[in-house]
């Protein structure tokens, strides 16, 4: 027996050191195979923050102080980091869900790696890898306390903390789900803690610090990160309300857009990231006022319209979660920062795959997409077969929570900056991961960890 005992130790702590090491290897393949980090047309916009010493509009310091620590190893620090981080979250998930098993974990790590945008987010130089991490973060902080250590509950508080300080929507989306789990706790007969739900609250508050703080350090400005204004404006002017009030005012209002109400491009990126008037008209310092003046009035005159366009966002956010936006293409201005700020990475940046345009997403996204689609409803069935057999049980929960931030997430990237795929991508693998994780239960017939079926 006690032979049997030490060969099943051995075996488990092999599968152990086998999800540790491939796990990681496999999360990082894209860039491996690449030759290079990933890199996407915003992230110079992050690496540029140390250097210039200012705030551009939807870049955090935060992450860009982040990309500056992993410089001296090519940022293959960062991604490190990323992998590790992914390779935490989520066996700490399936942990405290009473499914931690190496081999379970290395199998359901695989299914993702395969079959969703993880890898790809994992590899790449951009904010999108944290956005899914920290909704299993917070749900893990808020709903999973009693199943973690005093030092995992600083680490997870830590982690959701950057990861909303790194992009203003994941903020927003998790302040979204702590409103929510406000709300409706009085509902969930104690299946929410006040002391989760502070904790979880918390983090968005020393996210906004930390943020606040970077900012100072940086520009000596006590400031948020701007052009919330102006990315709304981008929308706006995507839909036609920013046509249409500049046609119904203009003849009684000076506004530097008056001469160019009939020349304004038909997207948002086209005018915000394009050669057009914007640049024209000194970009966000020259426009940002005016922005500023032209949302807040459509806001008022235009609600219905404002909210059907709002509507319509959302629904066309959520269907748009194919992998690789932004990374296919020429992405001129993050080549431009580093040739100018970290010119030792010029050769090896050059000599990568992606710079020489041999990175395709065609293919890959016959699989993802049709996937991610597919998690997102199906995801949002098991939820709501959870609340119609009044059970409350870990795996609704987290159906619940991920459900709600597909919801929040789409509402903020398609109403704020308009639909687009990179940001259905960096949330929607989560939903495949809770399916994932349900197929297991009801293929081993298990619906809930042993302590709490016996409570």
């Amino acid at each position: 027996m006690d032979t049997q005992i030490l060969r099943a130790r051995f075996a488990d702590s092999r599968s152990v050191w086998i999800a540790a090491v491939a796990v990681p290897l496999l999360l990082l393949a894209p860039a491996l195979w690449n030759g290079y980090p990933l890199l996407q047309w915003d992230t110079g916009g992050y690496l540029a923050r140390w250097y210039e010493g200012y705030l551009v509009p939807s870049r955090s310091t935060v992450f860009g102080l982040y990309l500056h620590f992993g410089e001296d190893s090519s940022f293959w620090i960062n991604l490190g980091i990323q992998a590790l981080a992914t390779l935490w979250i989520v066996q700490l998930t399936l942990r405290v869900l009473g499914m931690a098993q190496p081999l379970r974990l290395l199998a359901m790590s695989l299914a993702l790696i395969l079959t969703t945008a993880l890898p790809f987010l994992a590899s790449m130089l951009l904010t999108d890898i944290f956005a899914g991490l920290s909704v299993l973060s917070l749900f893990i902080l808020v709903l999973q306390g009693e199943r973690t250590s005093t030092v995992e509950k600083i680490l997870l508080f830590a982690f959701t903390a950057f990861a909303a300080a790194t992009h203003s929507a994941t903020l927003a989306v998790l302040l979204g789900l702590c409103c929510v789990g406000w709300t409706v706790r009085p509902f969930l007969r104690g299946r929410v803690p006040v002391s989760g739900l502070a904790q979880g609250s918390l983090t968005i508050v020393a996210g906004a610090a930390m943020l606040l703080s970077a900012n100072f350090a940086l520009s000596g400005q006590l400031a948020w990160t701007p052009g919330g204004y102006g990315v709304a404006f981008g929308r706006m002017l995507q839909d036609g309300i920013v046509t249409q009030y500049l046609r119904d005012h203009c003849q009684q209002q000076k506004l530097k857009l008056c001469p160019y109400r009939d020349q304004l491009p038909a997207t948002a990126d086209q005018f915000l990231w394009g050669n057009s008037m914007f640049n024209t008209l000194g970009r966000f310092k020259g426009l940002n006022d005016e922005m500023g003046f032209i949302v807040l009035r459509s806001l008022a005159e235009y609600p219905a319209r404002q909210a059907e366009a709002a509507l319509a966002a959302t629904a066309q956010q959520l269907t748009q979660v194919a992998t690789g936006e932004g990374t296919n293409a020429w992405i001129g201005h993050t080549y431009g920062i580093i040739e100018r700020y970290i010119p030792s990475q010029v050769k090896p940046m050059r000599a990568a795959r992606q710079q020489q345009w041999r990175l395709d997403f065609t293919a890959i996204n016959r699989i993802h997409v049709p996937v991610a689609l597919a998690s997102m409803v199906l995801v949002a069935m098991l939820f709501a077969a959870g609340l119609r057999r009044g059970r409350l049980d870990d795996l609704t929960l987290l159906a619940g929570t991920v459900s709600l931030a597909l919801l929040g997430n789409a509402f903020v990237c398609g109403v704020i900056s308009g639909p687009h795929d990179r940001y259905g991508a960096r949330i929607v693998w989560v939903a495949t991961f809770v399916l994932l994780i349900a197929a297991v239960r009801y293929s081993e017939g298990e619906t809930e960890p042993d302590d709490l079926r016996s409570s």
